[in-house]
């Protein structure tokens, strides 16, 4: 009998084992998963309610929201997309609910529904599943693989590798030992810390249209904008974290960020805007006329920012307070002096190198029966479902294909 082992159970390894028993019914199939717990990302995502993935039903659109791993995702989804993913939890009685933002989750709002479901098709299909099992070391002997636990040591024909992405090199040693090249992992989709500011104090407000950029980088970030307690965050702020990861990891987290708080709004519009205001509105008191898509707090707290009187008219303004005006509102700089997880999910750049993985099978180039699915490659995607579809994806396409070699 085959004997399939799958290193990791979480997204990626939970979806793996069930497509390998799909696909190869008289395998033995394993998880073996070193925490106590099963899918613990899954529980915990979206704050708790699982984002499955997103309603980009384009490929070539659905790959263009990955920092890393674009090309190989690409090719990828042909096999496997998220329509294949909707399909998937529909036929398996899970209702899911498309968010205007494209999102989708289960029509429950709860992860358990998504956990659920899992462990039914598990049962199900006879796949086995050990917790606090824990792999240290694997070692390719001429037919077969011998992974090592902590107390003792176990044959096996096939191994998935799942264990997601790891926040040190060294978590990926023992794959770099049996010859496979490590992009070093840096934490990608987290949020900005800035100590001391004042903006802090606006703790709450979201911005729902901003455009921020890492000042000195073409890199944008869009979309809503999240002041928090610590500093930003929201799909804006995380977007420009994910793909300035690399970028960010080598400033040490320390850069300027630039905030235009009207999208994308330039200074020329910008200024026709104002004087058409002054000209209509110009014995309004400027903290009670906001006519920017803003809370009024953050409003009134970008004109005292600029040292304007919010009480002062619209008519009034002019001059260097004019200028200092549109310049905060379309380039408003800010000190980012660190990061925070973002809702403790953590996602990394960096993991097993694509080169020398197969697209279409997603087995090693280089260690043949060694295969690969998720996050402990080198891919990642911004916030949005996005990196469990790859997880889904890569999952899919490594389980049909495990159990093909001669």
């Amino acid at each position: 009998m085959l004997t399939i082992a799958i290193i990791g159970g979480g997204a990626a390894g939970f979806f793996a084992a069930l497509s390998a028993k799909q696909h190869f019914p008289d395998a033995r199939v394993c998880v073996y998963e070193k925490t106590s717990k099963f899918l613990g990302k899954v529980k915990i995502s979206g704050g708790g309610r699982c984002n499955v993935t997103n309603a980009t039903f384009n490929k070539r659109i659905l790959s263009e929201n990955y920092p890393r791993g674009e090309k190989f995702l690409r090719k990828a989804f042909e096999q496997f997309d998220a329509k294949d993913t909707v399909d998937w939890f529909e036929s398996r009685d899970v209702a899911l609910k498309t968010y205007p933002d494209q999102c989708i989750f289960p029509l429950s709002n709860d992860s358990q529904s998504i956990i659920d479901c899992f462990w039914y098709e598990a049962r199900k299909l006879g796949v086995e599943l050990f917790t606090s099992q824990g792999v240290d070391a694997i070692k390719r002997t001429k037919n077969s693989f011998q992974l090592h636990f902590k107390d003792s040591e176990l044959e096996v024909d096939r191994v998935i590798v799942t264990v997601g992405g790891q926040p040190k090199f060294s978590g990926l040693q023992w794959l770099a030992d049996i010859g496979h090249q490590i992009v070093s992992p840096v934490p990608s989709l987290f949020t900005f810390n800035m100590p001391q500011d004042p903006i802090r104090e606006l703790m709450g407000i979201v911005v729902e249209k901003a455009v921020v950029r890492i000042e000195g980088q073409k890199l944008i970030g869009r979309g809503p904008l999240l002041i928090t307690h610590w500093g930003m965050s929201g799909p804006a702020i995380l977007q420009l974290s994910a793909w300035g990861a690399r970028i960010l990891a080598e400033k040490e987290y320390h850069c300027s960020i630039l905030v235009n708080w009207l999208e994308d709004e330039k200074e020329e519009g910008l200024r026709a805007q104002i004087k058409q205001i002054s000209r209509d509105h110009g014995s309004k008191m400027m903290s009670n006329h906001n006519p920017f898509p803003m809370p009024n707090r953050l409003w009134v707290f970008l004109l005292a920012k600029n040292e304007i009187d919010p009480s002062g008219r619209w008519h009034d303004l002019a001059g260097k307070s004019l200028n200092k005006l549109v310049n905060t509102l379309i380039n408003d700089r800010y000190e980012v002096k660190g990061k925070t997880t973002f809702k403790e999910e953590f996602v990394t750049a960096g993991g097993v190198d694509l080169a020398e993985i197969h697209v279409n099978t997603m087995e090693s180039t280089i260690c043949p029966g060694l295969f690969f699915a998720g996050e402990v490659m080198d891919i990642d995607g911004i916030t949005g479902g996005f990196n469990f579809q790859s997880a889904w994806t890569t999952g899919f396409i490594a389980g049909k294909n495990v159990g093909n070699l001669a």
